[in-house]
């Protein structure tokens, strides 16, 4: 019912920059929290951040002062600006969301993207 897209991911030197994006669609009624995940290979999928609808964030705290976490709700999308990346930073990137969709009543649930690569070289 829900679809999420990232895009942005891609191959960058050590100190580079990238920004992820992250598009929801679907029969959406609104999306409460929504967040960045990201496995690395051999490794489990761990929280890079969460925002909530109003803004509030938090980070884990490898990306803090680094990464940003921001969200528009009008377009049902969130970004991931990723500053002075580091090659431990490579990993598959996921989007998340606890959307609440309504079909003959309001159920809320969470959708996972289909991730996008990032590469960090040294």
């Amino acid at each position: 019912q829900v679809q999420l897209v990232e895009s942005g991911g891609g191959l960058v030197q050590a100190g580079g920059s990238l920004r992820l994006s992250c598009a929801a669609s679907g029969k959406i009624f609104s999306i409460n929290d929504m967040g960045w995940y990201r496995q690395a290979p051999g490794q489990q999928r761990e929280l890079v951040a969460r925002i909530t609808a109003g803004g509030s964030t938090n980070y884990a705290d490898s990306v803090k002062g680094r990464f940003t976490i921001s969200r528009d709700n009008a377009k049902n999308t969130e970004y991931l600006q990723m500053n002075s990346l580091k090659p431990e930073d490579t990993a598959v990137y996921y989007c998340n969301a606890d959307a609440v969709t309504y079909n003959y009543g309001f159920q809320e649930s969470n959708y996972w993207g289909q991730g996008t690569q990032v590469t960090v070289s040294s």
